[in-house]
């Protein structure tokens, strides 16, 4: 695969998305976005398991901006293996308005972590999507928890359901706080009061610091892209899983746009419509400040409270 060749049927970011019909609230924290290169300056990894377009911590600024947010953390991408400079370089150009997620292989060193925090970054990536990355031992995984436990930092953890029941007891092991992306990827065609996503939910309930993405309905719906309406709902087949964690959880609970939405098929969302999903998710004012701007801010900006 060519360095700078996109992977076939790559889908490119929508690059005039609308504006949200919901005003964020001031504040408001995208919790999940990632950069891309630009290749040509921070280059793709050699293991990488795709080639994606190019996305610019100055494209992920504008988009903020245009959306309504006020901060963002950047989730470092596969694509980028352990070389986290290109997320890093976005972070210390956000003028503190960004924090950041890191991938670390184990034995990384106290000096390497220490100045990744001094940058802004306050969590660890694990992920377990098979398509996306090669395994890695758990106890490497355990490794990376231990060194980062005395920085204060988390462990965002990407699964697909199918395959908690074999992680749950490793995970719950782990020694820092976890984020869950995505709501692991629950079959939005199954009964979300049903015991596959009740087994999740369980999950969340085992330890009072296992936090949970709502994000990405563009992936998890099953019933294709939104067609435009007059409330400009999008993904109701989503709404019910979501809505059920944000009023069980309303205090773990984060939300972003995974922006510029990676390795997608079959449609690329705008972005101002999946910032209108998120009435639909968190129903009152309340919830929507939990979701969008204390949540967040007490996970990534502790220090400013």
């Amino acid at each position: 695969m060519a360095a700078f060749e996109k992977t076939p049927g790559w889908l490119d970011w929508c690059a005039e998305p609308s504006r949200p019909a919901f005003r964020l609230p001031e504040g408001a924290v995208d919790a999940h976005c990632h950069v891309f290169g630009p290749g040509a300056r921070f280059p793709y990894a050699p293991e990488r398991k795709y080639t994606p377009c190019d996305a610019s911590k100055e494209q992920l600024f504008a988009l903020r901006d245009r959306l309504g947010f006020t901060r963002s953390v950047v989730v470092q991408a596969t694509c980028h293996g352990a070389d986290n400079t290109a997320m890093v370089d976005a972070l210390r150009a956000s003028g503190g308005r960004a924090r950041g997620v890191a991938t670390l292989r184990p034995g990384v060193s106290d000096a390497e972590v220490a100045e990744l925090h001094a940058a802004g970054v306050r969590g660890v990536r694990f992920n377990f999507v098979k398509r996306l990355v090669d395994a890695a031992p758990l106890e490497d995984l355990r490794d990376v928890a231990e060194r980062i436990a005395p920085y204060g930092w988390h462990a965002v953890v990407y699964f697909e359901a199918a395959d908690l029941p074999g992680l749950r007891d490793f995970l719950l092991s782990v020694p820092v706080p976890l984020v869950v992306d995505h709501m692991g990827r629950p079959d939005v065609t199954r009964d979300p009061e049903g015991p596959a996503f009740g087994a999740f939910l369980d999950f969340l309930r085992a330890r009072p610091d296992i936090w949970c993405k709502v994000t990405c309905p563009e992936r998890l719906t099953a019933a294709g892209p939104p067609a435009l309406d007059g409330e400009r709902a999008a993904y109701r087949d989503v709404v019910p899983f979501a809505r059920r964690v944000v009023e069980e959880f309303p205090d773990r609970v984060l939300w972003g746009t995974d922006w510029p939405h990676p390795n997608l098929t079959g449609h690329m969302p705008d972005d101002g419509l999946l910032v209108d999903f998120v009435p639909h998710i968190a129903p009152t004012a309340e919830l929507r400040h939990r979701l969008l701007v204390a949540n967040p801010a007490r996970l990534y900006w502790p220090e400013a409270r």
